[in-house]
This record gives structure tokens, C-alpha cells and sequence, in this order.
């Protein structure tokens, strides 16, 4: 059984914290690509001590050995469009809210991207080629619509030792975009593996770390978990020299979601506390730590979920997590 964690306990351990983290610390939501948006539809944020959305426009892979990546500004949902990005990027900015662009590759069949890999130095060759005019069309969308921040990749495991080749694309990235760059790199083992962080602005990384073994684990169990986490990515933020950022990062709402947080199913009973101490547990190791650049909260949904959805799903909207992400996204 888990140990009650009242709320007004944990507001009252976060004033131990409000002289350590600086304001430009990344306050961030995943923002999902929805219908037209005005900036009414982002002003929720502002009262939550937001900072920053990201948004997640796609590329296309045909298989996990395709040298090909499809991409296109005009199809899929509004808010994945080259005009729906971009309009989405300046509500938000209308409201003093920054952007991250965060291009992603999604592969047929559900394959995951991060298994893409090739065995010839030319095919290697042919996907670079083809990658970088993916994410050069966003670079240049993104300049041109003032967005702040660049992920030059996404959870890309398998290509993401090449560090010439990577380099060589960051390169050629700044060549036309002149705001921030990270590259997001998955939780495991790619985070270590990548050559190039110091060709970037900060380290991104895809939190979905296992933290649990059982249903209903109390916040001190999901502490002991984050602290070995923490103690890893605290070296290899001041080995780089580089901010560390959760760029991703959320818990379901039910029992069970934090054995395996990267799995989408909800089928586990409805447990709102849970994933209220899911995040003070984050919060509590890592936001006061100067090398920690901040976190994008995933997920953040702009017309409401069918409650069914949403009662066991990552989205913190109305639920008690909510009130813990807001005491830290306020702090000064």
C-alpha cells in the first residue's frame, strides 16, 4: 500500500527549493497537434507557470531499412502542418510562451525508429542525405517563424553513433536556423552513446525511465528509483557542459504505469495518486540541481478527452498531478 502524500505536504517541502532554480529553466507541455488554434486556446498555460510547448510535426518511413524519409507540410492534422506549426508557435509566443519544434519519424507496420539501421556505408549515405532535407525544411520553417528551439532528432538509437554524419547535419542545421539545438536522445543507453552533444545547445532526453516493479509504489520507493537516474545524467550534463532537459516526460494515471512508462496501454485500475507522486518524486530530484535545464510534460491535450480516455492516460488535466506540476513551474 502506498503512503499518503497529502498535497499540502508537498507544498509545503517545495519552499525549500525556490532559491535554486533559475527562471530560464524550461517549463514545458507536449502540445498536441489539434484543429486551428487561437491564443485563448493556450491561455491555460500561462496560469500554470508554462514557459514552453513543443510541437511534433512527422516524417515517414517505409520500413526500418528504407533509406527514404517522406515528409510533407500541408497533409495530416492542422496543428502538424507547416502553417499550423507555425501559427500554433506564434499564439504561443503572444502570450510570451517559447517553442520547441521537435520533428519526429514514425515508421509503418509500428515499428520503432530508434531500430532504424543500415548495414552498407552507402545506404548510411542515402539516409543522411534524405534525413537532412526532413529536418532542414523544418529548420527553415522554424526560422522563419521565430521558433526558439530545434530538436535535430528524435529517438534515433541505432543511427545515433555515427557522429560524423551527425555532425556534419547539425552543420548544416545552424547554417539555416539560429535558434537552439538538441538532439533527444531515448532514456536507456542511446543517452551515452551520442558523440555529438557538443554540437548542441542542451541534452534532450525521453524520460520514460522504469521506476517501479510493483502496482503501488510510495513516493519514497520512486525517490530511490530516480536517485542512480539523477547520479548519470548529473555526469554527463557536466562532462558535456550541456544542460540536461527531459524532453518527454509523463505517468499514466493508473496502477502499474510506472513498471514500463513508455507503454501507451492503460488497463491497469484508475490511480490519480500515483501519478501525483510520479512527478513530485521527478520534481523533488531534479529540479533545484543547476545542471537541470527544465522538462516538457507529456501530455497536454487542447480540446478536452473523452473522460474514459483521459481518467488512465499520460494527460495531467484535471487531476492531482496538475497541482504538483503547477507549485514547481511557478517557482520564481
Amino acid at each position: 500500500m502506498r503512503a499518503a502524500f497529502p498535497l499540502i505536504a508537498f507544498l509545503a517541502a517545495v519552499g525549500a527549493f525556490t532559491a535554486a532554480p533559475p527562471s530560464a529553466k524550461m517549463r514545458g507541455v507536449c502540445w498536441e497537434a489539434a484543429g486551428p488554434v487561437e491564443a485563448t486556446d493556450l491561455a491555460p498555460l500561462r496560469d500554470l507557470g508554462v514557459s514552453w510547448i513543443s510541437q511534433t510535426p512527422f516524417g515517414w518511413a517505409p520500413s526500418l531499412t528504407s533509406t527514404e524519409v517522406r515528409f510533407s507540410g500541408d497533409r495530416g492534422m492542422w496543428g502538424e502542418t507547416d502553417a499550423g506549426l507555425a501559427k500554433t508557435a506564434v499564439a504561443a509566443r503572444a502570450l510570451g510562451i517559447k517553442t520547441l519544434l521537435k520533428p519526429h519519424l514514425w515508421v509503418r507496420h509500428g515499428a520503432w525508429q530508434g531500430d532504424i539501421a543500415f548495414s552498407t556505408d552507402a545506404e548510411w549515405a542515402a539516409w543522411f542525405a534524405s534525413y537532412e532535407a526532413f529536418i532542414v525544411h523544418y529548420a527553415e520553417l522554424a526560422e522563419a517563424s521565430g521558433v526558439d528551439a530545434l530538436a535535430v532528432g528524435t529517438e534515433l538509437a541505432k543511427t545515433s553513433g555515427r557522429t560524423a554524419d551527425w555532425k556534419k547535419l547539425i552543420a548544416r542545421v545552424r547554417g539555416v536556423f539560429h535558434g537552439r539545438l538538441t538532439y533527444c536522445a531515448n532514456w536507456n543507453e542511446e543517452i551515452e552513446q551520442v558523440g555529438f552533444w557538443d554540437a548542441l545547445d542542451f541534452i534532450g532526453v525521453q524520460a520514460y525511465y522504469p521506476l517501479a516493479t510493483t502496482d503501488d509504489p510510495d513516493k519514497l520507493e520512486i525517490l530511490a528509483a530516480w536517485a542512480p537516474i539523477a547520479k548519470k545524467l548529473e555526469a554527463l550534463g557536466r562532462r558535456t557542459g550541456r544542460p540536461v532537459v527531459f524532453t518527454e516526460v509523463g505517468f499514466k494515471s493508473h496502477a502499474g504505469a510506472l513498471k514500463e512508462p513508455w507503454v501507451w496501454d492503460t488497463t491497469g485500475a484508475v490511480d490519480y495518486d500515483l501519478q501525483r507522486d510520479a512527478y513530485a518524486a521527478m520534481f523533488e530530484t531534479f529540479w533545484a540541481r543547476p545542471w537541470f535545464g527544465g522538462t516538457f510534460v507529456w501530455k497536454w491535450h487542447p480540446t478536452p478527452r473523452s473522460a474514459a480516455r483521459a481518467e488512465r492516460d499520460f494527460t495531467p488535466q484535471g487531476k492531482p498531478a496538475l497541482a504538483v506540476i503547477r507549485a514547481y513551474y511557478r517557482l520564481p
